[in-house]
């Protein structure tokens, strides 16, 4: 009893010839199908230089397309001639030109021999299938398709939807019931006979010719009509993407393929010249009776996908940037936005850095520049202070400054005045810590000397953006950590929300606030509110503030460092 080998191949030939010769060498018939695109003076070389091998022969060619029939027609023609030809095979193994045999043939020989009856061929019902891509399923064997997915389409396309739209299901055959599966199996002669043979073959072709993809359903559903000895797994070891697509082993899978104890692997690059001398040079020893185990490798490849689609968090790579949504993470570290706080404080930024042990950025996105921490230039990654330079694309502005300084928490200020297109980035950031005070935009005006029929339009201006601001923080889809206070709350007791603030930014040591920075002058901000509304604009995001002072000499709000009594 022996094994045969059939070979579907369409391109590198030369590597299928060193592997047929290889099987044949090790007594294992040999049919080869050679894709009929393949030009004939390639073709012809090819035949000639196996011409001499006695167990070794090339069967009638198809013209081969993916997700077609043509893949199954150019199965069966090969499987046909090594039935006819090969009476001593016990057991049929499809494999393809770029398969390599990973174990000695004898292994694998011993392998089958010690399971004659035995059928290894993936096949799952559709409901159980996980693997499927592009959105067909069971109706791959309810619709038609005439139409070549990849060189027609739009017509592929505009076909499938014409069928939905008109309710067309096609029936299918009594007895069967569709089945999804490698393409790559081992099947028993008498199973394979049988599915050849059958009297009702000519239906069941018929019907697969216009499945989708019928070489990963054709013998997983027919092969559970002739046997009931079936290991629904394939001796094959074959890895995808998540776009459906084949990896490919190159020369540092070496060691990978090799812990598998898989009998034969696909796809291998043809010029990984290090894995074809490994694996088909002679070995020595006793045959090995390890069980193929692919799921040694598995938890290897799903790393692979997922650094693939989700990578590390916050670094944008060419396979994931031009789709929105498949980043791991938009940035890789925390990070704290302050908005109002330089407006009522004096020098927040310096008592802030001293506080945390952070880099306190000043508005990284006021109109004329980039305000970085100590007055820089250019900052971490090359990052140039230009207003011109950073509004190209204010969100990479902002994912770079995280990426090139994470193991450094960064904090800046943010406002109405400054450019607002980072705002639903930064609200849909779980990495983003946003603090505001609300209307506190208004101090620097209420201290400015400008006409005040144009500070009337500036403060309505400003307020406008800040609400609109403040509804994207409010939004169902923000994820970041926001605290929102009015600017009259907040001086009122500016301890409480600085401490909250601090703990949260995660002090190595921390420890309780016993004083905040100098607050800037507020005398006359009540009645400056007044004003405005005078004027016909209304100041309500500020929150209520007195329009007179207290009564006591003292002015509405104080200007002296809190402190707390120990």
């Amino acid at each position: 009893m022996t094994v045969g080998i059939v070979m579907l191949c369409h391109d590198a030939l030369d590597r299928a010839e060193q592997v047929a010769r290889h099987w044949s060498a090790h007594g294992c018939p040999v049919v080869i199908h050679v894709d009929k695109k393949v030009k004939r003076d390639a073709h012809d070389a090819f035949v000639k230089s196996l011409s001499r091998i006695e167990n070794v022969r090339f069967s009638e060619r198809h013209r081969c397309e993916w997700g077609t029939w043509s893949l199954v027609a150019a199965s069966q023609s090969a499987s046909e001639l090594m039935l006819r030809d090969f009476p001593e095979v016990r057991h049929v193994f499809l494999a393809s030109g770029s398969c390599l045999p990973l174990r000695p043939v004898e292994e694998l020989k011993q392998f089958l021999a010690e399971r004659p009856l035995t059928n290894f061929i993936e096949s799952v019902t559709t409901e159980d299938v996980p693997w499927t891509v592009g959105g067909l399923s069971l109706e791959r064997f309810t619709l038609r398709f005439p139409f070549s997915w990849k060189r027609r389409r739009k017509l592929f396309d505009a076909y499938v939807l014409l069928q939905r739209r008109v309710g067309f299901r096609r029936k299918i055959p009594d007895g069967l019931e569709p089945h999804l599966g490698s393409q790559w199996w081992c099947l028993t002669r008498s199973t394979l006979q049988a599915i050849l043979e059958d009297p009702e073959r000519p239906v069941h072709d018929a019907y697969f010719k216009k499945v989708w993809i019928p070489d990963e359903s054709y013998y997983q559903t027919l092969v559970r009509l002739y046997s009931g000895d079936i290991e629904s797994r394939s001796l094959t070891l074959s890895k995808f993407d998540f776009q459906g697509k084949p990896h490919i082993f190159y020369d540092d899978h070496l060691q990978l393929l090799r812990r598998s104890n898989c009998f034969v692997a696909r796809k291998i690059w043809p010029r990984a010249n290090r894995l074809y001398d490994t694996f088909l040079a002679p070995k020595e020893g006793e045959p090995g009776t390890a069980e193929p185990n692919p799921g040694k490798i598995d938890r290897i490849f799903a790393k692979a996908v997922e650094r693939r689609t989700r990578g590390r968090s916050g670094l944008y790579m060419q396979s994931r940037f031009p789709n929105s949504g498949w980043e791991n993470g938009t940035t890789c570290a925390p990070y704290s936005v302050f908005e109002g706080f330089a407006d009522l404080f004096e020098d927040f930024e310096g008592w802030l850095g001293k506080m945390v042990g952070a880099r306190v950025h000043g508005p990284l996105y006021a109109p004329d520049r980039a305000h970085f921490a100590g007055g820089q230039a250019h900052y971490a990654g090359a990052l140039s202070d230009c207003a011109t330079l950073r509004n190209y694309n204010p969100v990479a502005f902002l994912t770079n400054l995280v990426w090139n300084t994470r193991g450094e928490r960064q904090c800046f200020q943010f406002g109405p005045r400054d450019n607002q297109e980072p705002s639903w980035f930064m609200a849909t950031d779980s990495n983003a810590q946003i603090s505001v005070v609300t209307g506190a935009w208004a101090v620097p005006l209420f201290h400015s000397k400008r006409n005040f029929s144009e500070v009337r339009k500036e403060a309505a201006r400003l307020q406008k953006i800040e609400v609109e601001h403040l509804e994207i923080l409010r939004s169902p889809y923000t994820k970041a950590r926001v605290r929102v206070w009015t600017m009259a709350d907040f001086v009122e007791s500016p301890m409480e929300p600085l401490q909250t603030i601090i703990d949260e930014i995660g002090l190595r040591h921390p420890r309780r606030l016993t004083e905040v920075p100098r607050m800037v002058d507020l005398k006359g901000f009540g009645q400056f509110l007044q004003n405005l509304k005078n004027q016909g604009m209304q100041p309500h995001v500020m929150g209520d503030f007195p329009v007179t002072d207290r009564g006591d000499g003292a002015p509405d709000t104080p200007r002296k460092p809190y402190l707390v009594k120990q």
